[in-house]
Parts: structure tokens; C-alpha cells; sequence
């Protein structure tokens, strides 16, 4: 009986952990508003830069809209990060409302 209680226990405290990192660990999508992207190789380097912030799964950049979507584990990094990371690559942008 004593060793039902502690099995139960258990299994419940790693349930309990699996949904609390469920809620915390969530992909995110923005769209940036990417201004100085004057030539079509400009988005190369705004894809590169996003893509390399740590938590950014996948990164969508038009160079006819002048925009990059940007989808992200919220866990891991933050629009700061990406806005800073196109900053960094010479393209400031801000996140579309």
C-alpha cells in the first residue's frame, strides 16, 4: 500500500513537470517590419541573422513586402533578441502590430 502511495506520488510530480514545461515552451510567430533592404540579397543576410538567435525555428523574408516572419520557441529568446539580431546585421526592424 505504502509503496502504491509513493509510485503515485511520483508519476504525479512528473506530470505535473511535464505540463508546467508544456505551458512555459511555446512556438511563437511575428512578422517584422524590416526597413533598408534595398537589393534582393538584403534578405539573404536578415534570414541569416534571425536564424541564428538561439530558439528560432523557422524565418520567412520578402523582399517585395520588406518584411520577415519569424517563428520562435518563447522559452528561448524574445522579439528584443530578433530586432536586435537584424539591428546587428545593419536592417532595423520593428514588430508588426
Amino acid at each position: 500500500m505504502l509503496k502504491s502511495l509513493f509510485i503515485a506520488l511520483g508519476l504525479g510530480g512528473v506530470l505535473a513537470c511535464c505540463q508546467c514545461s508544456a505551458v512555459h515552451a511555446a512556438p511563437r510567430t511575428v512578422t517584422l517590419d524590416v526597413s533598408g533592404m534595398t537589393c534582393v540579397t538584403c534578405p539573404i543576410t536578415v534570414k541569416k541573422s534571425l536564424s541564428r538567435v538561439d530558439g528560432v525555428e523557422s524565418v520567412d523574408v520578402s523582399f517585395k513586402d520588406k518584411q520577415a516572419t519569424v517563428t520562435f520557441d518563447d522559452a528561448k529568446t524574445t522579439t528584443e533578441a530578433l530586432t536586435r539580431a537584424t539591428a546587428d546585421a545593419g536592417f532595423s526592424s520593428t514588430v508588426r502590430p
